[in-house]
């Protein structure tokens, strides 16, 4: 007996050594990672005046709206060739954000300070408070994550706010995680949070399909249903606000968007990287790029085959390992499923989030900022080895890249995501962290 308790606390020992000795190298990994990337923001903090363009676009719409002018033709903004993109119901609501002409004038320091506000947010999965480390690494991906912040100070777009309501929406929608397993959990933070996740995805429509991540939350089908309902009702209120108080101005929303007003920009006519734009190069190669019903069957069986079924098929391997024997419908075990493994069901809910936003038609540069929003939710838990390769690839490459003057353009940032979203797919059937295998960092 002695012998074998001699054995036990020496293995014991042993697995202490090698975790301490794994702590050590992850450390000194994020350490030098934040070197880099705290070097990234130094060179994106010195761009010269010549950059910050959508700032001053939409403040000069700002502006003209305010001097009774139509903000939706270019003519009438002052120092742009660009068009103002969004509903007429953010002119007002962007007032006091452009009043004096101070965020155009200081966007850098301020987006800066916003960006690490929303790495500040975002909330922990199953955590009541999060550790130093957790704090570091989202604050690396806000920050270094796809070079979507440097693609917001770049540009000065106001993907920089959708971020920063991105994460509060998190916060709240994920709180009952932290609140404890069998505990009643109060509906008021989740449909708050579901009420600012819908006005996020008016600011750019065609992220409305993130909000069916909603039905992973790990509640009865019902409160999933009434959050969805929620979130979607605040998506559309903007836009019926443009249409009713700003009819006119809604109009000139639809001419400038489609492209109907001669001689100037058009969002809609951009090409911007997505799986969209792959499906129409796939068409075209095959002669079938005039073909709408073609592109969008290629676009949707791209999707699903780099996207939606690796999620569905990771989902269903976790779920089916512990599907009870009484006979229930596939989305009743789903549901019963979700509600009994709630740790999982969050992070099943932000991957889907991630998941969902890559399936976009529309991917702006800038727009990967959100992206790492929701990986740097889904990092922190990750083994040790899946967590330096997601580093790797989602922060220490790019990065790399951006400080050597390399050009990494929308297409490298998808491709980087698509890779870090498999990485961080669950690879077994448990519900707990083994389903990601490998000793995870502590």
């Amino acid at each position: 007996m002695t012998d074998v308790a001699a054995s036990a606390e020496s293995g014991e020992r042993g697995a202490l050594v090698a975790n301490a000795r794994g702590s050590n190298w992850m450390t000194r990994f994020i350490l030098a990672l934040a070197l880099l990337v705290a070097t990234l923001v130094v060179i994106d903090m010195g761009m010269d005046e010549t950059f910050g363009w959508d700032a001053r676009v939409n403040c000069a719409a700002v502006d003209a709206h305010i001097g009774g002018l139509d903000p939706y033709f270019v003519k009438n903004l002052k120092d742009t060739k660009l068009s103002y993109p969004y509903l007429p119901a953010t002119l007002d609501a962007f007032r006091p954000v452009c009043a004096g002409g101070f965020l155009v004038a200081h966007y850098k320091p301020i987006y800066l300070v916003l960006a690490l506000v929303s790495a500040l947010l975002l909330p922990g999965l199953g955590k009541t408070r999060p550790g130093l480390r957790d704090v570091a690494l989202r604050s690396l991906f806000a920050l270094g994550g796809f070079l979507g912040f440097e693609w917001i100070i770049a540009t000065g777009n106001f993907a920089i706010l959708s971020g920063l309501l991105t994460a509060a929406s998190l916060a709240l929608l994920l709180r009952p995680a932290q609140s404890g397993r069998g505990g009643g959990t109060s509906l008021a933070p989740q449909l708050a949070g579901a009420a600012v996740l819908g006005l996020v995805t008016s600011f750019k429509l065609v992220f409305f399909p993130v909000l069916a991540a909603l039905y992973f939350l790990p509640q009865p089908r019902g409160r999933k249903l009434l959050l969805i309902a929620v979130a979607a009702g605040m998506f559309v209120l903007p836009i019926l606000a443009s249409l009713v108080i700003y009819p006119d101005l809604f109009r000139s929303w639809l001419s400038a968007i489609f492209g109907q007003i001669p001689g100037q920009h058009s969002p809609g006519n951009e090409v911007n990287p997505s799986l969209l734009f792959l499906g129409q190069t796939v068409a075209d190669r095959i002669g079938l790029a005039g073909s709408k019903p073609v592109v969008a069957a290629l676009y949707g069986l791209i999707a699903i085959a780099l996207v939606l079924a690796p999620l569905a098929i990771s989902v269903w391997r976790m779920v089916g390992a512990s599907r009870p024997a009484r006979k229930a419908s596939l989305l009743q075990t789903l549901d019963d499923w979700l509600v009994e493994h709630p740790d999982a069901a969050m992070r099943i809910t932000v991957l889907a989030m991630y998941a969902l936003y890559l399936c976009a038609p529309r991917l702006k540069e800038y727009a990967f900022f959100e992206v790492a929003l929701y990986a740097a939710v889904l990092v922190v838990d990750l083994p040790a080895a899946l967590m330096a390769a997601v580093l790797t690839v989602a922060i220490a490459i790019p990065t790399l890249a951006s400080v050597s003057g390399v050009f990494m353009d929308g297409f490298s940032q998808l491709t980087l995501a698509l890779i870090c979203f498999w990485l961080m797919l669950p690879r077994g059937p448990s519900s707990g962290p083994a389903s990601w295998h490998g000793p995870r960092q502590t």
